[in-house]
């Protein structure tokens, strides 16, 4: 007798059958189309203090920071089962846990350059980064094309969102694209890639950029 399939996992096996996948690869692009996503905190910036009636706007940043702690607590303390979780992830902190914290803190302790390029570069690049190495037709589009792809939205966010120089931006958007895709490449088991891709490049742009040129946002 045919096990039943639940509703999520239909979902995934729906949605690799589209791209000419399994349900392994449904469950990698949905957790790519989720990474992605992580590029809308960025509306924070624009969102007036008290838009969320009931706290702050940064007090909700960090209740969704805990939210996901919580899930992720309940994970390992009752099983509670949680979608697009990976094997390795079984036993230890969960990639989604570390990707909130890399956007909560870049929104809510660097300035809106530094949080803006690299928010932009770790929500959107990652994932095509990842997609290259796992491709043998366009691996050796890695790092080249992901460092292009970095380097113009670090540029997007310091200086078309952020307002730094031009001639800065395109210079600290070079330098943030080498120093994320470095802290990006090591797979590390208990520090996950997302939260190094996230503040490798943030410190050192906050280096960089506010400490050493005075530069603001």
């Amino acid at each position: 007798m045919e096990t039943p399939v639940v509703p999520r996992r239909r979902f995934r096996r729906w949605l690799g059958l589209r791209f000419g996948l399994d349900e392994a690869g449904g469950d990698r692009i949905a957790r790519r189309i989720t990474h992605c996503l992580g590029a809308l905190l960025l509306v924070y910036f624009v969102l007036p203090e008290d838009f969320f009636v009931v706290a702050p706007k940064d007090v909700i940043v960090l209740a969704a920071l805990a939210a996901a702690c919580v899930l992720e607590g309940l994970r390992h303390a009752i099983g509670f089962d949680l979608p697009m979780i990976r094997p390795y992830e079984e036993h230890r902190v969960a990639s989604f846990v570390f990707y909130s914290i890399a956007l909560a803190g870049a929104v809510l302790l660097f300035p809106v350059p530094i949080a803006a390029a690299v928010i932009l570069g770790t929500a959107l690049v990652d994932p095509i980064a990842g997609e290259l190495r796992l491709s043998a037709r366009h691996r050796s589009w890695y790092p080249a094309l992901p460092f292009v792809a970095y380097s113009v939205l670090a540029f997007v966010g310091l200086s078309l969102i952020g307002g730094w120089p031009i001639g800065w931006g395109v210079v600290l958007a070079l330098v943030a694209a080498g120093v994320g895709l470095a802290a990006e490449y090591p797979k590390i088991p208990w520090v996950d890639d997302d939260l190094a891709m996230t503040f490798a490049p943030a410190l050192v742009l906050f280096g960089l950029g506010v400490l050493g040129l005075g530069l603001t946002g």
